[in-house]
């Protein structure tokens, strides 16, 4: 597919684009991360980089913040080279990337995240801790972020310490940001609200290189998209000319088929059905209170909810991750004693868990041994790991689930974003769960990708078992025979198959014939899990 978009005009008057890209290959040994690639951002753009994983985005962007050097092509800023390799402070002055896992220091104040090793004016001088404030004040004030810079980062929301992160990085100078998958963490709040932030600074001149698998956004916020596939560029045109459609098959180069074929292929579930999955009143501290659901086999079920309606929470204790006040929780008529992991899993309950970097994958680790943690004693007499049988394990589970990888023995963390979370749900079907959570599934993942996990998901109910997947994003929840929604530790609605997308949403966002719905608990009350909130949820 041809340009239909090309590199903005510099003749007088017009300013030289923010970024500017040409040209550039990298190669890693025998793989290919970028092949003659290319990419133009004008000033105060909101510019789409899509495209499935592994295409590509995430080689550009290590060459755009100067992190590694192509092997052939040409980088300018505003007219300029491009820095040296290795210049932090003139490569900070151009460019910043605000990452999906946020780079706040949690234990650190705002003001003193906000300038990090450079809290004085010289190295030996003492740090005015009233001045740090009064500079840290000046600069939020100066982008209007509203965030007192004596607080702790670790008590901020995310939104608010990703406009730090923004903050922080126009404090350098730079007016060209990088925003990498920025909106995986918000609930759909929180995104207006950083939109319209993103908004104010772009009519002050600021660029934004936008990254998701979220195409709606690119929609709703850029006006033009790059589209890059199999380490080449494939596309760069205005979004307002780019149908939906077209954009998924520039993606993909194939014609698009939707997350919702894969809905239609979903069958009526059987009302003698076993119940495999029953909760009976269960109570978890400031989450939720007498909360009662029930899945049965042959069936998928959507837990929906928006980041405080608790709704994460119920999913992780199901698999054992939170104990419960009071209440029942039983798989396959067996009780779960709640707060146990253990528990969970000899009762048949295989868990996706929401973020698979912190949650769900052994980095320094191999794809088979991530792939066989819950199988291990499968694998060997007496307690034992025979090397054999975990690579004859994990190469069915590689099959299976189509992960792309060199082996078994590579390292997950060599895998592409989507074959990394093929590895978590394979790790959650070795056991072969009654029972299957998946939490937030296609996070962060292409739209191959998550149509072929929300499809084995499908797969594991069509098989007599049963899947509750967890999650605030419509694509996800469509497979689903039915869609339970929390707000604020209640359930307040259910949808059958056939559900109108307006209506769903209005129960996540609380809202029911107009009129707003009471939360159970105060809204500051519900958080995330611990360790996800410590790293940007």
């Amino acid at each position: 597919m041809a340009d239909t978009a090309t590199a903005p005009a510099t003749g007088p008057g017009t300013p030289a684009p923010v970024a500017e890209a040409t040209g550039i290959s990298k190669r890693f040994g025998a793989t290919v991360a970028l092949r003659d690639a290319r990419i133009t951002v004008a000033h105060g753009e909101s510019h789409a980089l899509v495209g499935r994983n592994g295409a590509g985005k995430s080689t550009l962007v290590s060459v755009l913040t100067g992190l590694q050097q192509p092997d052939t092509g040409t980088l300018r800023f505003s007219g300029e080279a491009a820095p040296a390799v290795g210049d932090i402070d003139a490569w900070r002055s151009r460019v910043a990337c605000v990452y999906q896992r946020s780079t706040i220091i949690g234990d650190l104040t705002v003001a003193e995240n906000l300038f990090l090793n450079r809290q004085s004016g010289r190295a030996v001088q003492p740090i005015r801790w009233k001045q740090l404030r009064r500079r840290a004040e000046e600069l939020l004030g100066e982008y209007g972020v509203a965030v007192d810079p004596a607080v702790r980062a670790k008590e901020l929301t995310v939104e608010q310490r990703q406009f730090v992160e923004i903050a922080r990085a126009l404090s350098f100078g730079a007016r060209f940001i990088i925003l990498d998958e920025p909106t995986a963490k918000l609930d759909a709040r929180g995104i207006d609200r950083l939109f319209e932030k993103l908004r104010d600074l772009q009519r002050q001149g600021v660029a934004f290189l936008f990254i998701s698998h979220h195409l709606q956004e690119v929609y709703d916020l850029c006006t033009t998209v790059t589209v890059y596939r199999d380490a080449s560029h494939i596309l760069t045109a205005p979004v307002a000319e780019l149908g939906h459609q077209a954009l998924v098959e520039a993606m993909t180069g194939e014609s698009a088929s939707t997350v919702a074929a894969t809905a239609g292929s979903t069958r009526a579930t059987r009302s003698d059905a076993a119940e495999l999955l029953t909760i009976d009143d269960l109570t978890l501290p400031d989450v939720c209170e007498d909360m009662s659901l029930s899945v049965h086999a042959g069936e998928v079920v959507g837990l929906a909810g928006a980041t405080a309606s608790g709704n994460v929470q119920v999913g992780e204790a199901i698999a054992g991750l939170h104990r419960a006040r009071s209440g029942r929780i039983s798989v396959g008529g067996r009780t779960v004693r709640t707060g146990s992991v253990p528990s969970a899993l000899t009762a048949g309950v295989g868990l996706v868990p929401e973020d698979r970097h912190l949650q769900g994958l052994v980095n320094n680790r191999s794809v088979a041994e991530n792939a066989t943690l819950t199988v291990t004693d499968q694998l060997g007499p007496f307690g034992t790991v025979l090397p054999a049988r975990t690579r004859a394990f994990a190469g069915r589970m590689i099959r299976d689930l189509d992960i792309k990888t060199p082996g078994a023995a590579t390292p997950v963390s060599a895998l592409s974003g989507g074959n990394q979370q093929k590895v978590v749900v394979a790790r959650a079907l070795a056991t072969d769960p009654h029972v299957l959570v998946a939490i937030r599934p296609t996070n962060g993942v292409d739209v191959k990708s998550k149509e072929f996990l929300l499809g084995r998901i499908r797969e594991v109910a069509d098989g007599g078992r049963a899947a509750l997947i967890v999650s605030d994003e419509l694509d996800d929840l469509k497979v689903c025979d039915r869609v339970v929604v929390m707000f604020h530790g209640r359930v307040v609605a259910e949808f059958d198959r056939g559900w109108k997308d307006e209506d769903l949403v209005a129960a996540i966002e609380g809202i029911a014939d107009d009129t707003p719905l009471a939360p159970a608990f105060p809204v500051t009350a519900v958080s995330a899990s611990s360790g996800a909130d410590e790293h940007g949820r």
